[in-house]
């Protein structure tokens, strides 16, 4: 097969990373795309780094073998604990990872406070470290680990009293005094009409657009870019059932 018409991957932990297969589609809606989502072992945020990085090298050489021309790692914990191995494994294929938004975030609320809500292993990786650091001189940032938020996204739930009534309590200590908020994890897109009811009239942040850019311009560079006039989209899981989640979530309207 022509290399071009090959399927791009995109695998997260579980279904947070449709929100970012939606940015790819949505920018590149001629290619083929491969979802992978290991929900059998969601979530990754509460794991050990070694243990998220293995299980991620894994899912991925299993996608290589499937034949793919390019790999997105649509995950903010699976990016941080893996990326550079599998960079150095594959140097022929274009690997894309998650970069919670700061840049954006703390270049609209300079001089403000900005709150990144994230996994738990995201908030303590040097990846996540290094980007506050660069940026502590513009804005104040706050962290707040958020690990709940994926099980409700991971169970579909992307509304109602109970995921209100979480947001409402975690978000609460914050609400009038922050600027922006980044959503440093690609299931909390999904649920993004409740949290903007939970923190009010504040911008949020999330990578999933300039991951899906990166994804672009890399492709461009090998000269990858299809030529086909359709793509496709398959759903995977290594938790038999999830793929119908998958789907639901993808093809419904975003908050």
């Amino acid at each position: 097969m022509d290399r071009r018409q090959k399927p791009i991957a995109v695998f997260d932990s579980g279904a947070g990373g449709i929100s970012v297969l939606r940015e790819l589609v949505r920018l590149m809606p001629n290619e083929s795309y491969i979802y992978f989502g290991d929900s059998l072992n969601a979530p990754y945020g509460t794991r050990p780094t070694d243990e998220v990085r293995q299980m991620t090298i894994d899912n991925i050489s299993k996608l290589v073998d499937m034949g793919i021309k390019e790999a997105v790692i649509a995950c903010n914990t699976a990016t941080s604990a893996a990326v550079r191995p599998l960079r150095a494994m594959y140097p022929d294929m274009p690997v894309i990872g998650l970069e919670p938004a700061v840049k954006p975030a703390a270049e609209f609320a300079a001089g403000g406070r900005v709150l990144v809500m994230a996994t738990a292993l995201t908030l303590r990786e040097e990846k996540l470290r290094a980007l506050t650091a660069k940026y502590a001189d513009k804005v104040q940032i706050l962290l707040l680990p958020c690990p709940e938020l994926v099980e409700f996204a991971e169970n579909g739930i992307t509304e109602g009293d109970e995921l209100d009534s979480y947001l409402s309590e975690i978000t609460s200590p914050y609400i009038g005094g922050i600027d922006a908020v980044v959503l440093g994890c690609t299931h909390f897109p999904l649920v993004k009409a409740a949290i903007k009811k939970a923190v009010g009239d504040v911008p949020l942040f999330d990578g999933g657009e300039g991951a899906a850019r990166q994804a672009m311009h890399r492709l461009e560079k090998y000269g990858l870019l299809t030529d086909a006039e359709e793509g496709s989209i398959s759903f995977l899981s290594s938790l038999k059932g999830k793929e119908e989640l998958y789907r639901k979530l993808f093809y419904s309207e975003p908050g």
